[in-house]
């Protein structure tokens, strides 16, 4: 007879729709055999992915004193943390990051800015000529500039931008508990537009927030909605000076189950581990491909030190994989 997870794994693969009721019962059975569990996630990956895994790299472009009272983020000014503090920075310093993550093996650069938007012409000036440049070298421009309208999502896809991201954070049912300076509404609204336009869109969260995996399922309900293109993982690193600075870290087994979770809901995406990866996952964290991954942030992160692309290559390498970009 057929397993849970067997079941579960054919009808995400046929249907692309299994339940909330699925992945609660996935969940239940995956903390007996997460072994068991992240093999079949596997199965689901090799599918609609084969052994590629896609590599991108960030930015921050401009840093810290951000209106929005995010809980677990350094750079909001609303908290006191050691986050660094800087207006935007030039399209030609965007473009040398972009050259240097280039030349190490990534395949999409993305420009993150602090803030709930850009508000100025000047600075929307800056990031349309770092699009141009990183497209001129021949990386996958993205960006993550905050809240957007129609009018706007339209010329960046115009400019060349090839993904817009913008994270939901967590699930609407759990959002007031971490933000309460913007609505949820807001958040699902930026990607809609992103996606009208033509962009391809990346979009998730962080696990680690105090929620339970009933929200994290949520979210990638949500996500699923949305038809993002891209859900990345963070798993939180908890800052001094923010309210979550004594959060209680998950365990790696635990991140494990929501990678291969967010693997058998959202099938045929590409499911991103980003920041907090090698901190949380540890010795674990090859696993994570294992159970689901096929896309990784490599390099440094927003406010923290990240890994080093040249280990995530060797990694990948380890596995049987090949990095290389795929749409």
């Amino acid at each position: 007879m057929a397993s849970l997870f067997d079941t579960l794994a054919d009808k995400a693969i046929a249907t692309r729709s299994i339940t909330v009721q699925d992945a609660l019962d996935l969940y239940r059975e995956g903390q007996k055999d997460v072994f068991g569990l992240l093999a079949r996630a596997s199965r689901i990956r090799e599918h609609f992915k084969g052994n590629s895994v896609n590599l991108c790299g960030i930015i921050n472009a401009k840093s810290g004193v951000c209106p929005e009272n995010c809980r677990f983020c350094a750079q909001s000014a609303h908290y006191h943390t050691d986050a660094p503090v800087y207006p935007l920075v030039s399209a030609q310093e965007i473009a040398e990051k972009g050259r240097a993550a280039l030349a190490s093996g990534v395949h999409m650069f993305s420009i993150v800015t602090s803030g709930t938007r850009i508000e100025t012409a000047d600075e929307w000036k800056v990031i349309y000529r770092a699009i141009e440049l990183l497209n001129e070298m021949g990386i996958k421009p993205c960006a993550s500039l905050g809240m957007l309208d129609e009018a706007t999502a339209r010329d960046l896809k115009s400019a060349g931008l090839y993904r817009y991201h913008h994270n939901l954070e967590t699930s609407r049912s759990f959002f007031d508990n971490i933000c309460s300076t913007h609505e949820y509404r807001e958040d699902t609204a930026t990607v809609r537009i992103a996606r009208e336009a033509g962009l391809t869109v990346c979009s998730g969260g962080i696990i680690g927030l105090g929620e339970k995996m009933e929200h994290r399922i949520e979210m990638a309900m949500t996500l699923r909605e949305l038809d993002v293109d891209s859900a990345p993982i963070n798993i939180l690193n908890a800052i001094p000076g923010t309210p979550l600075e004594k959060a209680t870290p998950l365990t790696p087994i635990e991140v494990l189950l929501t990678v291969a979770l967010y693997r058998f809901i959202l099938p045929d995406k590409d499911i991103k581990l980003c920041g907090g990866k090698e901190k949380n996952l540890r010795q674990l964290l090859p696993l994570a491909m294992v159970g689901g991954c096929n896309s990784l942030l490599t390099g440094n992160y927003l406010t923290t030190v990240g890994r080093d692309t040249a280990a995530d290559l060797e990694m990948i390498r380890d596995l049987g994989m090949v990095a290389r970009f795929t749409a």
